[in-house]
């Protein structure tokens, strides 16, 4: 069915799951101009920014979190959803059927102690309520995979919810074998990466995005796999980015650390690769005190070191354990997988998965866990 829907290939191409450096690069140089791009820092305001923003071209509501249940038993899970925009405008038609926007949609939940790694995938017009975004309320959906807010009256929202703080979310998603019923609450408000949520990815101006992240939500529900549903709480994180680009013809993917410790803090940072091996120097990241406050950290600012790989059974090694230093906060990291295989094949391939972290900062010990993200490790010819 994959590979009946080209255009969906495509479209996925041009998210933050990109495999093929090529597809990418097609998509982007075929582009429609007249989409707007992130070209310079703008006002964020909350809670609309939750919501769509269709006049660009491609847009993520992006979650992944830890949770553990009441028996002790560890989860890691995603939930994606992905706007692309086909034409810059809405087609002229009285027809619910027409639009163009289409919606993906990627589900995955990690399952260590069975070595289990489940996965699902939905796609769908954004048209006859089959697939969409609002801002008022808040509520993105594929079917009936939807992030969405509890708060029947916005105005009873939590004091702090003019600027992103205090929301109050559900998350439901069910495939055959396994689904997620969640309750999200944001405990910090939303940290904006790069200069003011302007995240350059490349040296040319407008290959950019605007980024968000909640770093640190509480999160309480159940997840069921088969016939078991498990009772499970934790912290969840959210990343939003909406923008008209992507990767520039000499960069070929990235790794990505989405990282919350134990002490309250949190370290986002996307490394991206360059077509010989080596690391752009547009690579960022953000990092959150226990408060709320965020400083930028820039590609000098980090060292990032692979100390071991995976093996694809279907092609490809992926990284799969780190050691991430930040020699201005004397932090030294060692980044490992809860389980080797958390490779996802929708319509692209890329692995996501769960992850553990211990280190020292100034010498005291540090711990967390953390959700990582690769991508273009994936052979270009093993994409089926």
């Amino acid at each position: 069915m994959k590979r009946a829907i080209p255009v969906i290939a495509l479209l996925c191409s041009l998210s933050a799951h990109a495999q093929q450096r090529s597809e990418l690069a097609e998509l982007l140089d075929a582009g429609d101009e007249s989409f707007p791009r992130a070209v310079e820092p703008r006002a964020f305001s909350f809670p609309a920014d939750h919501g769509p923003h269709p006049e660009f071209r491609n847009e993520w509501w992006y979650i992944t979190g830890n949770l553990d249940s009441t028996t002790g038993r560890r989860f890691g899970y995603e939930l994606t959803i992905f706007r692309f925009a086909l034409a810059p405008r809405r087609p002229a038609s009285s027809s619910a059927w027409r639009s163009n926007q289409v919606y993906i949609a990627h589900l995955a939940v990690t399952d260590p102690e069975e070595d289990r790694f489940l996965t699902d995938e939905k796609f769908s017009r954004g048209a006859a309520g089959l697939a969409g975004a609002t801002a008022k309320p808040f509520a993105v959906w594929i079917d009936d995979w939807r992030i969405a807010d509890r708060m029947a009256d916005r105005s009873a929202a939590s004091a702090g919810a003019e600027d992103g703080a205090g929301e109050a979310w559900s998350l439901t998603a069910a495939s055959g074998d396994f689904s997620l019923t969640l309750e999200l609450d944001a405990l910090k408000p939303p940290v904006l990466n790069g200069q003011a949520g302007l995240s350059q990815k490349s040296d040319e101006p407008g290959n950019a995005s605007y980024y968000y992240s909640l770093t640190r939500i509480a999160t309480r529900g159940e997840i069921r796999i088969d016939d078991e549903v498990f009772d499970v709480a934790g912290f969840s994180w959210l990343d939003r980015e909406w923008s008209s680009s992507a990767l520039d013809k000499e960069q070929i993917g990235w790794d990505w650390f989405a990282l919350q410790f134990d002490d309250g803090t949190e370290l986002m940072y996307y490394s991206i690769r360059r077509s010989d091996g080596s690391e752009d120097r547009n690579s960022a990241g953000t990092r959150t005190a226990a408060d709320g406050t965020a400083s930028k950290l820039g590609s000098d600012a980090v060292q990032l070191t692979v100390l071991d790989t995976w093996d694809s059974p279907a092609g490809g090694t992926y990284p799969s354990r780190w050691r991430l230093a930040v020699p201005a906060e004397e932090l030294v990291l060692e980044i490992e997988p809860v389980m080797a295989n958390q490779e996802l094949f929708t319509t692209v391939r890329y692995w996501e998965g769960a992850v553990d972290v211990t280190g020292t900062k100034g010498g005291e010990r540090v711990s967390g866990r953390g959700y990582v993200e690769l991508t273009g490790y994936a052979p270009p010819d093993s994409d089926e």
